[in-house]
């Protein structure tokens, strides 16, 4: 339970309510819930859709509903981080059969973030170079594997040298952190996750006719960028939100899901698990999120 804005010891564990199963929902065992930044920023009191609190953060998790192993989204509210919590049917999904439950909650929202802005945004031909930031992070190292997946070739950026390993193992063909990042060859695309200065070093790094993609921003908020400046440099920007686009156009986000659990089944992607912690223990995974230790997905574990 998150119980105010302000550090990681305002989550605390609370008994609550059972959830209540309304039409179209099901109550699902929550066997792992993946944490995303958006949660540390809920927390911090910065998210721009800030719920009511006290909450239960949480918005994809894995489990068992009706029998089944199932990987899903909760969007109304949260309340992932919690044993069990309601879901609408229509954002529950099989889990693989070789999957467990805590790749299964490392992997919708961080392959959706990736695949759906790298497949219906841009054009990845094969031998584009992809430059993928925070690429040792959960949407970083699924970019990587999007990428190569597309035949394109990811180029990764990172905040410290011993994150380096992690993208190149994935496929990455180059790896460098932000304090070289100026100093690689220019690229026909930028996903960038990290916002602030590093955004605008991606804007200076694209080819002509390359585009940019603004994900995250971790690490500050996004410049304002001048139409003049774009059309001077012959490079677009594109923005994507995973929460509003599912919001606007489900159809499009369910029909993408199906996509990448058939790329997942088929051994050409996987979910990275940096980190498992208990729901008492999730002051420490914000802790490691936050302080930008992490690499690839942070899981709860009830």
């Amino acid at each position: 339970m998150l119980e105010g804005v302000g550090g990681p010891e305002q989550l605390a564990v609370r008994d609550v309510p059972e959830p209540v199963s309304e039409e179209g929902a099901a109550i699902v065992a929550v066997r792992a819930c993946g944490i995303n930044f958006a949660d540390v920023l809920i927390r911090r009191g910065l998210y721009p859709q800030m719920p009511e609190l006290p909450t239960i953060l949480g918005s994809e998790i894995a489990g068992d509903a009706d029998g089944e192993r199932v990987l899903g989204f909760v969007l109304s509210g949260g309340g992932g981080y919690a044993e069990r919590v309601a879901v609408d049917r229509r954002w529950l999904f099989p889990l693989p059969a070789n999957a467990s439950y805590v790749e299964g909650a490392a992997f919708p929202m961080a392959f959706l973030t990736a695949w759906i802005p790298l497949t219906e945004l841009v054009r990845i031909a094969f031998g584009k170079r992809v430059l993928v930031t925070a690429a040792a992070g959960a949407v970083g190292t699924a970019a990587v594997q999007v990428v190569r997946a597309l035949g394109g070739v990811p180029i990764a950026a990172v905040g410290s040298p011993e994150k380096r390993d992690l993208p190149r193992s994935l496929g990455a063909a180059e790896a460098v952190t932000y304090d070289e990042l100026a100093e690689l060859a220019q690229v026909d695309v930028a996903f960038d996750l990290v916002g602030g200065d590093v955004f605008r070093t991606c804007l200076s790094l694209l080819k002509p006719l390359g585009t940019a993609i603004a994900v995250g921003y971790a690490g500050g908020p996004w410049q304002d960028v001048s139409p003049t400046w774009l059309v001077g440099r012959n490079i677009g920007v594109h923005g994507f939100y995973l929460g509003r686009l599912a919001g606007r156009d489900p159809e499009l986000v369910r029909r993408a899901v199906g996509d990448v659990i058939r790329l997942w089944e088929g051994g050409a992607v996987r979910p990275v698990v940096g980190a498992e912690y208990s729901l008492e223990d999730a002051a420490e995974a914000h802790r490691l999120i936050e302080e930008r230790r992490s690499t690839g997905k942070v899981v709860l574990v009830p």
